[in-house]
């Protein structure tokens, strides 16, 4: 008798699940067609995965911006392979905390971190004065650490922020620990640019470093991002024959903690904007592959001065090829910096 009812009961709520299919066939079709392509979508954006498995043990990496982010994944993966990580970042108990984080899922205890602030010179060569009293060699250097759209303000140096932490800091502590790089060789230098490089022409050369007659947040981010792959270049002709090859890449969309300052700007529109573009993005360590394999990877222990997205070499805009634009911004680059 019981066994009757939940039968009777279930070829009920089958007819009626069957009567919606039938009435609402068009509507069911629809959702189904948007959510495939949503899935789509999403799974071009994650990109390739990235399976090398090359260890490099008792090899030395520092990575800036190591305590977050695509930084503190790439840092994970190093330690795992055999490294002995230094992450280098501003705010020195954040770091220790990443640290922390970053041994227990790594396993691996040889991890350490030195307080950096990409926007003081000062603390640049501090940073590079430590790291040459403990370390002989550098076999890996990773320019990762970057602000994005930030409202208008200037360094410790006078220079506007997104041009003097993108570019500027890096431009010296790459040039500081250039005889330690060179020690190591083979050695790699990977610089974190992006794809938003492509949204801006020639370089501002009359205003890029302050940006006093004008400031457009989104422009002078992509104009340090021009500028990490033209120092990319240019220092790959600078170093050739050393044995240090030089790498720039974009590694995706991602949502990070490095489109605070976007997303802070008029939030009525654009929180529910990030929110959408949230939902297509990678995550940390997927944005961090591009990263790992431009550190580690074997097929590109000859390769030099080129631009790389999703763990493949691509092409970037026209600008990027500057090899005029390039040289012109290393002397200016010189200059600013005291070399």
């Amino acid at each position: 008798m019981y066994n009757g009812v939940i039968l009777c009961a279930a070829m009920e709520y089958t007819e009626v699940v069957q009567n919606f299919v039938l009435d609402h066939t068009i509507g069911l079709s629809v959702a189904v067609s948007v959510g495939v392509v949503l899935w789509g979508i999403r799974r071009y954006v994650k990109g390739p995965r990235y399976y090398g498995k090359r260890r490099i043990d008792g090899k030395t990496v520092i990575i800036t911006g190591g305590n977050t982010g695509i930084g503190k994944e790439t840092a994970i993966d190093l330690a795992k392979r055999g490294a002995k990580v230094i992450i280098a970042c501003r705010d020195i108990t954040r770091g220790n905390n990443a640290v922390d984080d970053i041994k227990r899922l790594s396993g691996s205890t040889n991890v350490s971190v030195i307080q950096l602030d990409l926007a003081s010179l000062k603390s640049v060569r501090k940073f590079t004065e430590e790291i040459h009293k403990t370390e002989k060699r550098l076999d890996i250097l990773i320019n990762n650490a970057g602000v994005m759209a930030c409202p208008y303000m200037k360094t410790e140096d006078g220079l506007e922020m997104q041009f003097g932490v993108n570019h500027i800091g890096h431009f010296l502590l790459t040039n500081l620990l250039l005889d330690l790089i060179k020690k190591a060789a083979p050695s790699r230098i990977v610089n974190v640019s992006s794809l938003a490089h492509v949204f801006t022409g020639q370089l501002n050369f009359d205003d890029i470093a302050k940006r006093e007659k004008y400031y457009n947040a989104e422009e002078a981010y992509t104009q340090s991002k021009l500028c990490n792959i033209l120092f990319t270049n240019e220092l790959a002709s600078r170093l050739s024959g050393t044995g240090v090859t030089t790498y720039s890449l974009h590694p995706g969309a991602i949502d990070t903690e490095l489109g605070r300052h976007w997303r802070s700007k008029q939030r009525l529109i654009r929180e529910p904007i990030y929110f959408i573009y949230s939902l297509f993005t990678k995550t940390p360590y997927e944005g961090a592959l591009t990263n790992i394999y431009c550190a580690v990877d074997e097929s590109l222990d000859k390769e030099t001065g080129k631009y790389y997205s999703d763990c493949a070499e691509k092409a970037p805009s026209k600008p990027a090829l500057d090899e005029g634009a390039a040289k012109k911004l290393w002397e200016l680059s010189e200059k600013l910096v005291g070399l």
